[in-house]
């Protein structure tokens, strides 16, 4: 296999037949990569604004800090998705204090992702929106099937939980019960609310929360017409680890920052 194309990537490898893929920047300082994460952040905020899967003021996604490990980067409560800017971003310490800006952060936010990220030390990134296919999903209290190639990359790895589900999440203890219920899966759906996914990066989280999102979607419309057939689970296996791993999401996502930087790099300032 000598490229990558859509989510066929086969076994996915830094090279294939002598051709080196994409792979994540190294940076050499704290400082630099700090910088990246911000950067990387501010672009997947736009791009859920971009594709509609964020609504109001509801909605938040996190990078850890790499220096200081119990703080992470947040949008403020407030801002516009599709306008968000690198110094728009706000730094927030194990508190809820924040540390780096003045705008206010929105107090689920803190409630959800600092419960996640203190429960997963691998975690470096986190995304919630309240979208439309994810939230009405919740309702229903059904697991994600697999029924798509797509939806295999999520094959065991979705978390379902009940708790506190249908209220805003203002309750550290609920938090923390959420952060529980997700384990060691990279996605969670909440009950009445929507969403959550993780990623070893901005871009890991952010690709695995839209494909997340289609994959609701999709389901959904396939039972509106009649009882979707499942793939077998050796194939979903396969197809799981063909897409299902941190590296490829991350991969997914490189596209988006590249019409982002071309298209609006005002987010970079």
């Amino acid at each position: 296999m000598s490229e990558v194309s859509g989510t066929d990537f086969g076994a996915f490898e830094p090279t294939q037949e002598g051709l080196a893929l994409r792979t994540p920047d190294e940076h050499e300082s704290l400082e630099a990569e700090r910088l990246h994460r911000k950067q990387r952040l501010a672009a997947g905020l736009r791009i859920l604004g971009r594709l509609h899967l964020a609504e109001g003021v509801a909605g938040h996604v996190t990078v850890r800090d790499p220096e200081f490990p119990d703080r992470f980067w947040v949008n403020p409560f407030g801002r516009n998705f599709t306008m968000m800017t690198v110094s728009d971003l706000l730094c927030v310490d194990h508190t809820g204090t924040v540390v780096v800006g003045d705008q206010p952060v929105n107090a689920a936010a803190f409630a959800i992702h600092s419960a996640i990220h203190k429960a997963r030390p691998d975690v470096i990134a986190a995304a919630h929106a309240h979208s439309m296919y994810g939230k009405t999903f919740s309702t229903l209290g059904r697991p994600l099937k697999m029924i798509s190639q797509d939806a295999t990359m999520f094959y065991d790895d979705v978390a379902m939980t009940a708790v506190g589900g249908g209220a805003v999440v203002l309750d550290a203890e609920v938090g923390a019960a959420m952060a529980r219920a997700l384990g060691g899966k990279k996605a969670l759906i909440h009950q009445n609310h929507g969403l959550i996914t993780t990623g070893g990066s901005v871009d890991a989280a952010i690709w695995w929360f839209v494909a997340l999102e289609r994959c609701c979607q999709s389901q959904l419309l396939a039972e509106s017409v009649g009882e979707p057939i499942e793939i077998p689970a050796e194939l979903c296996a396969a197809g799981y680890q063909q897409t299902g791993y941190d590296l490829a999401a991350w991969f997914q996502f490189q596209p988006w920052w590249d019409q982002l930087v071309r298209d609006e790099p005002d987010f970079l300032q």
